[in-house]
Formats: structure tokens, sequence, C-alpha cells
């Protein structure tokens, strides 16, 4: 290996080695906008190849572009916050960090505020921290080829930006709110090279409950232990679920007892998932009654033509009549939670692929009206699903104001957890308190334990 190569791999070593640890370890509170790997969740303007990820940070270097942040927390639509973002800058290199802003092809941004990275790069007077043309910085905060933070927190018309902890702005808009819009990171010319990391946001006003996630499944080869150091490590405890029905290995009580005792004693929520209309039949009142909740959804029942139907596999679907079909769904859930002891209704509002598109006019009124008032007789909490982003913001609505209970959850296909995005946002959007909220009953006063399981 040649002199150059092995400084330029000893470089890129101490990066490595330097890389800061994530400052939001263990809040629930804050959510990464950055994944470490990947570009996933942003979208680069002109002159996509200056941005890439590399040693778990995004590297910006090459001619100008701008990487807009398009992922699903809060649908890039940011209003108040606080934004935290390790930096690092190379000699006579400029960047910035965009706010309020959109995504646009070309040019410079035109919409929103940019907060200035630059530690030592002479053509630009505006230093690290600097709210740019608005209120400057002149002194050099922060090194090059050392890790800094831009803490930058938005509430109202007021902006304050921190350098590792020392605020450097502090400004109020006079005559006017600031708006809403997504984050950009700048890759500023050729000659530039900044890297950003532990890219964290925390949407304000922050939830004033505990955030739990209600339906984690150990799937696509995610284990226990993964499972458990990513929940303390977010600071979210989670509900392990067991697929339990037909169709799945989990068919009687002694199929249970294994998942059970690997949960026993965990920092987990024992789930049990109750999958189609059988299930009733298959378990004891005894066993159901061990779990910490029971859930289930209507993505399988027997149809009026007695075929037995999974939504989400559409050869198994066949719709004649919309209108028809939808009224054979809510009859089929008010009948669910009317007859069945579960605990919280996931994957609502869920719709086949062959009439989804028409969400917005099957759901009407009428039959959201419904739905709502037989999970509130029957004290069914509502999952707000990230996965599937339901039930709608309209149906929440409904639901809050009928006094319904609300539980989160990702209802992970795979080692993928999300950050229960959509489940925040709904909740923040329609204002949701901790008295909202589903809590598990106690032993004695589970679903199960007071209505007993029906006989089939």
């Amino acid at each position: 290996m040649g002199t150059r190569a092995m400084i330029a791999l000893t470089g890129l070593m101490i990066v490595a080695m330097a890389l800061p640890a994530p400052a939001q370890v263990g809040d629930q509170t804050w959510l990464r906008l950055f994944d470490g790997q990947t570009l996933n969740g942003w979208k680069a303007s002109e002159n996509q190849g200056t941005f890439t990820v590399e040693n778990g940070a995004l590297v910006a270097h090459g001619a100008r572009s701008h990487l807009f942040y398009v992922g699903p927390v809060e649908d890039g639509q940011f209003q108040d916050f606080e934004l935290r973002v390790d930096v690092m800058t190379e000699s006579n290199s400029n960047g910035g960090i965009y706010f309020h802003t959109e995504y646009q092809e070309t040019d410079w941004p035109r919409r929103g505020f940019e907060i200035q990275v630059n530690n030592s790069y002479n053509r630009d007077p505006r230093k690290t921290g600097s709210l740019y043309g608005i209120q400057d910085v002149h002194q050099t905060l922060a090194k090059d080829r050392v890790w800094f933070t831009e803490h930058i927190i938005v509430q109202g018309n007021h902006v304050v930006v921190f350098v590792d902890g020392r605020k450097v702005v502090d400004w109020t808009a006079t005559d006017r709110r600031l708006g809403r819009g997504t984050f950009a990171l700048q890759g500023h010319d050729p000659g530039s090279t900044v890297r950003y990391t532990n890219i964290y946001v925390r949407p304000l006003p922050v939830l004033d409950f505990p955030i739990v996630d209600y339906h984690v499944h150990l799937k696509g080869g995610l284990t226990l232990e993964e499972a458990i150091a990513v929940s303390q490590r977010r600071g979210v405890k989670f509900g392990i679920a067991e697929n339990c029905g037909v169709g799945f290995p989990t068919t009687n009580d002694a199929a249970l007892e294994p998942f059970l005792k690997k949960l026993d004693g965990r920092p987990v929520y024992e789930a049990m998932q109750a999958e189609g209309r059988e299930w009733v039949g298959l378990f004891s009142e005894e066993m159901v009654a061990r779990f910490d909740y029971v859930f289930t959804d209507s993505m399988t029942f027997t149809d009026q033509r007695g075929k037995r139907t999974r939504l989400w596999i559409p050869n198994e679907v066949q719709v004649d009549d919309k209108q028809a079909f939808m009224e054979m769904l809510v009859g089929k859930i008010e009948k669910i939670f009317s007859e069945e002891p579960i605990d919280i209704y996931v994957n609502p509002t869920f719709l086949p692929a062959c009439i989804a598109e028409d969400y917005d006019a099957l759901w009407t009124e009428a039959r959201m009206d419904r739905v709502i008032a037989a999970a509130v007789k029957n004290g069914i909490a509502i999952e707000i699903n990230a996965r599937y982003r339901l039930p709608s913001e309209r149906f929440i609505r409904k639901a809050k104001a009928a006094g319904a209970k609300f539980a989160f959850g990702t209802n992970n296909g795979g080692k993928d957890l999300g950050q229960l995005a959509y489940s925040r946002m709904m909740a923040r959007r329609c204002g949701l308190t901790k008295d909202d909220m589903f809590v598990p009953k106690p032993d004695g006063q589970k679903p199960v334990q007071k209505k007993g399981l029906p006989r089939r």
C-alpha cells in the first residue's frame, strides 16, 4: 500500500473511531432522522452524488446539492421542534442545516432558514451557529476535524441555537410565526467536506405520557434480546406479541407455554395476537388471562359466501359491490367487539388493496361512528398503527370525542421496528393526553375474566 493510500485510510479510521455517541439514548421524546447506514428518508437535489454515507455519517462533498428530509416523522412538516445534529468539518469547508424548508430540484433553498456550518471557510464571515443573514456569529466556536453539536430550538416565532451547549443565537421574529417545513443539509461546493450524524428531532409540544409500542413481533430474525435493547435505547416499552390462531404454529395452550416462559420476568409486556375468529375456541380462559393484554383485528373472517378471507392477501378477497362489502365488514367488526374478550383493536379500518384508494369515501361518518361506538361500549382501545398509517386523522378525532382509548403499535413485519412516527404525529395533531391512552388491566379485570370466551 502506498503512502498516500495509508494516509487516506488512517484518516477514515480516525473519523470512524471519533464518531460521537447519540446524545438522545434512552429518551423516547427524541426521534432519529438518519439511520447511520443509508439515505433512506432523505432526497438530494441537483448533483445527488455529493451525498454519501461513510462510517455512520452523512458526508457532503461535491458540487452544490441539498439533502432534504422526506421521511415519515411528522410527514416532513415540522413547526415547533428541537433538532440536534453532530457535525464535523474539514479545513476550509462550508455547510449548513436548513429548517422550515421544502424540496426543490436546483439552486439554494428559497424557503426556510439556514443555520451555518463554517469553522474556517474564510470567503464567508458567518461562522458556525449563525442564523444565516438574520443573526450572525462572527466568532469561531468549533474546530475542524472535531465533532461538535448544533442544537436548534424553534417555538412559535422564537429561534435559539446552541453550539456544544453554548447559546449563540436568540432571535424572535416580531411580525409573524415562522411557519413549517422540512430539514435539509447543505453540500456547498467541491472544496468543502462536512459530515453529519446523530440527527435527532423532538417535535414540540412533547407528548405528556410514556410511549409504549404494544404491537411488536419477533419476526425477520429479531430476537428478544435485540428487541429489549432497542426498547431500552429508545426509552419505549414494548409489548411482544405471539400470533395465535389457525394458520400459525400456536393453536393451543401447550404451544403458548414456551412463549410465556421466554418472556417471563423480562422488561416487556406479554401480548396475545388473536388471529381470525376461530381463536376463541382454541385456548382456555385461564391461558388467555395470563397475558397482559389481547389484541385482534378484522382482517381475517368468513365472508358472506362462507369463504375464509384474509384482507391483506389479494386473491382471497372478493369485492363485487364496495358498499355491500363495507356494510359486511363493519358488521363483522361490531360482532368481534361484542363477542370477543380483547383489549385492543389493531390495524383499524384496514381495507384490501382493491378498494384501499377509496378509503375516505368508503369510511363514511356513519360507518366510523358505528365502529367507534362499539369500541367505547365494550371498552376496547383503538390502535394507531404506524405501519399502515391507520386509522385516519378524521377517525381518531371522532374516537377521541366519543371517549375512546388509544394504543400505539408498529406491527413490524421484520427486524425494523420503526419509531411510531405516524402514531406520535396523530397523537400530537389530535391532542391526545395520558387520559386517552390504553393501560393494561390488572388481574381480575381483564376482558376474558369479565366477559369470558364465547361458546362456539
